[in-house]
Order: structure tokens, then sequence, then C-alpha cells
């Protein structure tokens, strides 16, 4: 009888458990990047064990692909190594970590998975119970399939009301982050629901999953229902029994209207550092980006395609688009939106990480600033230390692109 998070370790370790329990659960799966995987294999090397299960340990090359640098490469080579030395059967190349284990069907309601990267508990919006971790945990899952948790509290987040026209989850997040500040979920499980929440489908709840972590939480959490079980069930590699609440006691309950949102735009240097984009229209911008794995899914190049349609990005201002993985892109180009991007003005990278941490196909250099679609803004994180990152959604990503400055996107959508 608990919480949805409570109610997912209950059923792993075969008992009632409560928050601030220290357990010990088997996971479905364990996942880590290009970026993350060396580290994971330097310590999993010091246990002298074998792999756990080939089949489920995934490694993602998605943070620097293609290899922007020869020790990139020679990493890669490493990697792929290691992977043929312990009969490691699944790199997935597609795209971002977090898009393509959702596309491929890895991640599952009522399941447990963790990831090598902090923006794994993106797969909560499927009630997944989705974390990061560190390389040296991974790599001990590698060898056991089993890690420690402490079971977090929960604190239950109700999205009352109907986001506006060119008002998205997005920006619903900043305004959470607004309210919590960086640390005011932290090791706790968010839970979303509410009717914007129900209404939402299952690339927006990802994108509440996902910018969990940046107000401490361990997961971002979506309890399961008809939409969740349409888009999972032609997907899952695996039988699954979606998990629910049941009569659950949270420790906080914050209630946010979404119909009396504005778009919504994180400044520099913190992701609490939030304001309605009115504040802030005007400010001038080198570069803007559209991509990650918070906002690089078909939906957002579609909100995206509709602002720029027709538009040209301004010239003194760059506009990089990055689709989340290879299907993203497929069904985008297929739809007319990439082309719509090109005939803006806009650079389309092949699907990855590169711009958003700052490795490649759209460094800042000093001084610069840019708008993007990202999760976090932290100094220095796309290239100079002193360059400046301001977030927010697609919309008002595509609309400061033909502005040249912050832009409003409600005068476009």
């Amino acid at each position: 009888m608990g919480t949805l998070a409570e109610e997912i370790f209950s059923r792993r370790v075969g008992r009632q458990v409560r928050a601030g329990e220290i357990v010990v659960a088997p996971v479905d799966y364990v996942m880590s990047h290009d970026n993350t995987t060396p580290i994971a294999i330097e310590s999993f090397k010091k246990l002298g064990m074998p792999i756990w299960d080939p089949e489920r340990v995934i490694i993602v090359f998605d943070h620097m692909i293609p290899a922007p640098t020869r020790q990139a490469a020679q990493q890669h080579r490493d990697i792929r190594d290691f992977m043929a030395e312990n009969g490691l059967t699944t790199l997935l190349t597609d795209g971002i970590c977090h898009q393509v284990l959702v596309e491929k069907g890895y991640i599952v309601p009522g399941g447990l998975v963790v990831g090598a990267d902090s923006h794994s508990c993106t797969y909560g919006a499927l009630g997944c119970f989705g974390t990061g971790m560190g390389s040296t945990d991974v790599a001990v899952i590698y060898a056991t399939g089993k890690s420690w948790f402490r079971v977090p509290e929960t604190m239950r987040i109700s999205l009352h009301g109907h986001l506006q026209p060119g008002v998205y989850a997005k920006d619903a997040c900043l305004a959470l982050a607004r309210t919590l500040d960086v640390d005011g979920a932290t090791y706790m499980a968010m839970e979303f629901g509410g009717e914007a929440v129900d209404g939402m489908d299952i690339s927006e709840r990802m994108t509440l999953s996902n910018m969990s972590i940046e107000m401490g939480a361990k997961a971002g959490l979506v309890e399961p229902d008809e939409r969740t079980l349409a888009y999972v069930a032609p997907r899952a590699r695996d039988p699954f029994e979606p998990v629910y609440p049941v009569d659950p006691t949270y420790a906080r309950e914050v209630e946010l209207d979404v119909s009396l949102l504005e778009p919504q735009v994180s400044c520099p240097n913190e992701v609490s550092n939030v304001v309605g984009v009115t504040e802030v229209q005007g400010t001038p911008l080198d570069q803007v980006f559209i991509g990650t794995c918070t906002n690089g899914r078909l939906d957002d190049m579609a909100i995206a395609a509709g602002v720029l349609e027709g538009k040209t990005v301004n010239p003194n201002t760059r506009l990089i688009v990055t689709p989340a993985s290879r299907d993203v892109y497929a069904e985008a180009a297929r739809l007319g939106y990439l082309q719509t991007f090109m005939e803006a003005g806009a650079q389309v990278n092949t699907p990855g990480c590169g711009p958003c941490i700052g490795r490649h196909q759209g460094v800042l250099t000093a001084g610069e600033r840019a708008l993007t679609t990202q999760n976090r803004n932290f100094k220095g994180r796309m290239g100079d230390p002193t360059s400046e990152l301001f977030l927010g959604s697609p919309a008002t990503a595509a609309a400061s692109a033909i502005a040249g400055h912050i832009a409003d996107p409600r005068q476009f959508v």
C-alpha cells in the first residue's frame, strides 16, 4: 500500500516496502553510454566477475557520435572490444539513449532500469522506475544485475487546467523548477498527475520526467494509463504488468494551474532561474538549439516546424536542429519538417547529444548567448564558460531564431 515508487519496489523485492528503507533490487536493464562506459569498464574489471546477463547490458553511442576527435574514436573502439570480449550484443547507435530505449521497447510500466546518466529518470513517463547512477555503481550491476536503493519519498505534482496555445510541457517543467528550486525534490520521486498530465501524450510526459532531476529528484513518474499501454504494447521486449499507487501517502503535494502560464524561460546559470518570456524578450542571441532528450522528439519537431514554416532564421543567429533518434529523423524528413528547417536556414544534425554537452555540432565560444530546448544551462554546459544559456520550449526556440533575440512564440502559433 503506497505510492507508485513504493509499489514498484515492493513488487521487486517481494514484500511491502516504505519510503526510507534500504533495499537490494534486481533491475530489468542497465545502460551506459560512450561518455560513462569507460569508467564502468575500469570498475567492472576490478571486480573479477563475469557479466550478469549479456542481453540486459545496453551500451549506447550518443554523446560523441560521429566521433568528433581521435580520442573519441579510440574510446568507441575500446568499448566495442570490451563488448566482444564479454559477449555483449546490444550496442545502439540510433540516437540519444533515453529516447532510443523507450522507442525500442526496453522501458515498460512497472519496470526498473538504471542508467549511467542522470536523465535516466525519463523512463518514469511510462510508469517505469528509471534512475541514474554513477559508473562505478553501474559496473556492479553489470556483474550482479542488482543494486541497492533507498526507497524514495514521493512528491505528488498535480498539474491542473489546460495549456494555452504557445505554452507546452517544457514551460510547465520550468515553472515547477522556479517553484521547487534545484534541490526542492532531492532524492524524492516526483509523481505527476492531474488533468493536464492526463491530456499529455507520451512525448510530453517524457519531458516532465526528464527534467525531474533538475529539481533534485531520484525519479519522475507518471501513473500508466490507456495511452501508456497503447504506446508500450507494440514495442515491449518483455512481458509486463503495470503498477499503480495504492492508498498512497505523499511527503509533499504541489499543485500548479497550467492554464495561467505564459511561455517560460530559464535564465543563466541555474535551471530554477525562471521568468515569463515577456520579461526577457528582446535579449539578443547568437545561437538557438532545438533537440536533446528533453525536446528532440517528433512532436517537438512539428512544433518548431510550424513556427518556422515560410520564415527565415535571423542572419545574426545560428539555428541548430538535432532530432533525438534515427526514427524521429526519418519521420520528420517524411513529414517535411527537416525540409522546413533547412529552407529557413537551420543546420540539421545527425541524432545525438553533441551540442547539449558542448562536445561538437554546435559549441559556443566566449561571450556567446544561446537559447536551447535542453534541460540544463549550467556555466560552460555548451562550451566556453563565459557563454550564457537560456532554456525554453521548441516554440520559444523557433520564434527566437526568427527574431534573432528571445521572442514570445504566441505571435507565431
